[in-house]
């Protein structure tokens, strides 16, 4: 197999493991009992994770542990026990989300490669100079990432690429979706998604009227790119991710069977036409209402949505691949008199391996022959090996129990098991796993502080609250601007809060891949300019560029930017982010024991359930470039609003009511939260004033409680209940 242009399959069982290294697979992904985004999936035991690892790397695969969810403080003290078995054992890489999960792992176990998970949202060069410095050996890209994106990653940083090729897509990039999480409590970055995006909705415009009946309109078709291989290897990708832990074995293996085919053919030659059979076979796979390849290429259109319902549809009979075995050497010297002696040799191992058996005997009727005996050594059916060259040399008329070649080809290859997994086993330092082990220095001052903030995300929307009295810091959101009139309207708005004697403060834009990048580096002189007082960033490549250009500038980080625990807040501020804002999925008992000294906590706003590059108004409407709220109806008729950012060409699908946890006051303070922001998104002035008036009173003492007769509607979102 190709060591330089891999192909990485899932395995969601021991079954499914034994099929795709026998299709071809280079290495493969799976989960434990703990941290995995399959949390449904079969995931493997210690005892089979531990085989598991013996078995691939018997046969020259790889084995890739996921810890791909985001850890809670208890959580991340169990994570040492947890990965020491599988480190010792040879484990080749762990796929992290979690920031805190990342510095652990870097700091507990150096020598093991930290390939960063999908659920990153890895999308540009600066997020990966970034991870880098942390011991990210690989990156998965965000799936919307385009072929020519990664082509540039690779060429500034030198990273390996892990893209996905074939499978599932979420509609959300992944780890910015709060879908499932808000409305059943299932969280995608707990690996319990309830696929919400697979459910039929109407669409409406502002007016509530009907612009396209239900229909699956957030439901994209798998993706395929067996087509692109050539792209994919001219690009620098490293890594064919297949999608499946779900999935059926038979699938996984016929899908990586095919992919097989044609990375052998293109590593034969530079052609590697997919023909019009084998298209239509890898269809018959299974498949959601059709493939699509639209993302390596574009980054939205309509053809990528299934509109119909998303069953998977297979009609492949059940595809058992033949047994794959790892070529060897053998020879084998058999003398009357003497003990048997067979010699084996891997290309792995330089030395030849030796083992002695039963002495051989003076036959008294017919003779072994060479031949008898090759074919006696040569039963290595039930090992991962099989005899390319065996030569046998016999002294005399010979004889030798069967039972006892048997034996002596059994102690050979135990022997050369024993030392081609020796050399991948190493020793654990022994650290106590507690992640005070790896806490950085802690709190440093940076910079001025901060009260309450008010988040606006339209320009409209500032007016309603520059004379508020209970917040010194307004944001505004980058996505309010056009990028023609960019700079004065920006430098219009920030002049008008430092006139109302607040500190001003920018929203950097929800995704930041390469044409944002490139618009916001023609920015620099005019952000220096401003003299912000802070940036909110909401992705690593923000943390990346604003360190670049602006590192005396403060920096927040958003909720998005997941801090689950302590180190994730730690390793945030040793990456310059000197505050961040409480995940919206902690609950109060989570948020209570969370380090809470440099923390934003919103108490009012519409969360974010998905940031997606594929567009609500232009799959419904078509594309006008044109700044459109639109709204979602479900089957129970709940109105999820949606906003386009048509500058950065993405949508936030926001949840149906606010959140809103005014009364939670002296709860959240009691936590050590001061700081409390008031996200304002699609709200009107006067909803605006009226929120404002009511945080305002409660805080003043003059009323105690929501009033029951409110017109205010409003969740408390995971304040009780959390995510398991």
């Amino acid at each position: 197999m190709n060591p330089d242009f891999e192909i990485l399959a899932p395995a969601g069982s021991m079954e499914i493991l034994r099929a795709v290294i026998d299709a071809g697979a280079d290495a493969v992904y799976l989960g434990g009992t703990k941290f995995g985004a399959r949390a449904y999936a079969n995931n493997f035991s210690e005892e089979e994770m531990l085989a598991a690892l013996d078995y691939a790397h018997l046969r020259g695969v790889k084995v890739y542990l996921t810890v791909n969810t985001l850890l809670k403080n208890r959580e991340l003290d169990e994570l040492y026990d947890y990965l020491k078995p599988y480190y010792e054992h040879g484990l080749d890489a762990v796929l992290v989300q979690d920031f805190g999960a990342l510095c652990c792992i870097h700091s507990w176990f150096p020598k093991l490669p930290i390939h960063t998970s999908t659920q990153m949202t890895v999308t540009g060069v600066e997020g990966v100079r970034l991870l880098q410095q942390y011991g990210v050996t690989r990156v998965v890209m965000a799936r919307e990432v385009s072929i020519p994106e990664m082509k540039r990653i690779h060429e500034e940083t030198g990273i390996e690429i892990e893209a996905f090729v074939h499978g599932a897509l979420c509609y959300s990039y992944s780890g910015q979706c709060l879908f499932s999480s808000l409305l059943g409590g299932r969280s995608g970055n707990r690996g319990r998604c309830a696929q919400p995006c697979r459910l039929p909705y109407t669409v409406r415009d502002e007016q509530h009227k009907t612009v396209k009946k239900e229909s699956y309109i957030l439901s994209l078709k798998d993706f395929c790119g067996i087509d692109h291989l050539g792209e994919f290897r001219d690009a620098g990708v490293y890594s064919l991710k297949i999608e499946g832990r779900m999935k059926q074995a038979s699938y996984a293996a016929s899908v990586v069977a095919m992919y097989r085919k044609y990375v052998d053919m293109l590593l034969d030659s530079t052609d590697c036409h997919v023909t019009k059979e084998d298209r239509e076979k890898l269809a018959s796979y299974g498949n959601r209402c059709g493939f699509t390849d639209a993302f390596f290429h574009r980054h939205n259109g309509e053809d990528m949505v299934t509109y119909q319902k998303p069953s998977f549809t297979s009609e492949a009979k059940e595809y058992i691949p033949n047994r794959r075995y790892v070529p060897i050497r053998g020879a084998a010297f058999l003398k009357v008199g003497e003990p048997s002696v067979l010699q084996v040799k891997h290309t792995d191992l330089e030395e030849w391996i030796t083992v002695e058996g039963t002495a051989v005997e003076s036959a008294k009727n017919q003779p072994m022959s060479r031949e008898d005996i090759s074919a006696r050594l040569q039963k290595t059916k039930d090992t991962a090996f099989a005899f390319e060259d065996l030569s046998v040399e016999t002294e005399g008329d010979i004889f030798i129990p069967n039972g006892a070649l048997n034996q002596l080809r059994r102690s050979a290859i135990e022997e050369m098991e024993r030392r081609i997994l020796q050399r991948l086993y190493r020793e654990a330092e022994p650290v106590s796993g507690s992640m005070e082990e790896v806490i950085t220095e802690g709190f440093k001052e940076q910079g001025s502080d901060f009260g309450n903030m008010i988040i606006i995300e339209q320009r409209e929307q500032l007016w309603a609250v520059l004379s508020c009295d209970f917040a010194d810091t307004i944001a505004v959101s980058a996505d309010a601007y056009r990028h023609d009139v960019f700079a004065d309207s920006l430098e219009e708005d920030i002049s008008r809060i430092k006139k109302n004697g607040k500190k001003a403060v920018l929203l950097m834009p929800s995704i930041f891949r390469q044409k944002t990048s490139e618009f916001y580096r023609r920015q620099i002189d005019l952000l220096k300019r401003l003299e912000l007082d802070a940036i909110i960033v909401k992705n690593l490549e923000e943390i990346g560029f604003c360190r670049q250009f602006f590192p005396r500038v403060p920096l927040i980080g958003d909720h998005n930017l997941y801090t689950y625990n302590d180190v994730a807040e730690d390793t945030l501020e040793e990456w310059g982010v000197a505050w961040n804002t409480v995940p919206y999925e902690l609950n109060r008992q989570e948020i209570q024991k969370r380090n809470n000294r440099k923390s934003f906590m919103c108490i009012y706003g519409y969360y974010p359930l998905m940031t997606t590059a594929n567009c609500v108004h232009r799959n419904a409407c078509g594309c006008d470039k044109k700044r459109t709220l639109h709204y979602l109806e479900d089957r129970y008729h709940k109105l999820f609003p949606v906003q386009n950012c048509c500058e950065e060409c993405y949508n936030i699908i926001y949840n149906s009511l606010p959140t809103l946890l005014f009364q939670n006051l002296e709860e959240l303070k009691r936590a050590g939260l001061n700081r409390y922001v008031f996200h304002f998104t699609v709200e009107s002035g006067g909803q605006m004033k009226q929120i404002c008036k009511l945080f305002s009173d409660l805080s003043k003492g003059n009323i105690s409680c929501v009033p029951r007769d409110s017109s205010v509607e409003y969740t408390n979102g995971h304040y009780k209940r959390g995510v398991e």
